[in-house]
């Protein structure tokens, strides 16, 4: 079965909160996740929203990166009612033209 999506290595820029331009490379679920966050923009993502195993996880990585991403914590309801993150990149991540590293 071919997938319908690949996701291999990507490279990306932002500028950090020095001014900086910062490159980095991202494949995988780690990518899936930056895509989802830069897809959602200001409102970002939760885990109930885009279900996937290991949001907390990608989100971890991503910021070993420098990015700045916000946890927002909001309940739920339901028969297994709680918290859960919302996440919400604080920058403009770009793909580097024929980056894909």
């Amino acid at each position: 079965m071919t997938p319908i999506y690949s996701w291999g290595n990507r490279a990306y820029s932002y500028q950090n909160s020095n001014g900086m331009k910062i490159c980095f490379v991202v494949k995988g679920r780690d990518r899936w996740a930056l895509e989802c966050l830069r897809s959602a923009g200001k409102e970002g993502c939760t885990p109930i929203e885009n279900p996937a195993p290991r949001w907390s996880a990608y989100i971890h990585n991503l910021r070993k990166l420098g990015l700045p991403i916000e946890t927002i914590h909001e309940t739920h309801g339901g028969p297994f009612s709680g918290t859960h993150g919302r996440y919400v990149l604080r920058c403009a991540v770009s793909p580097i033209k024929d980056g894909s590293a």
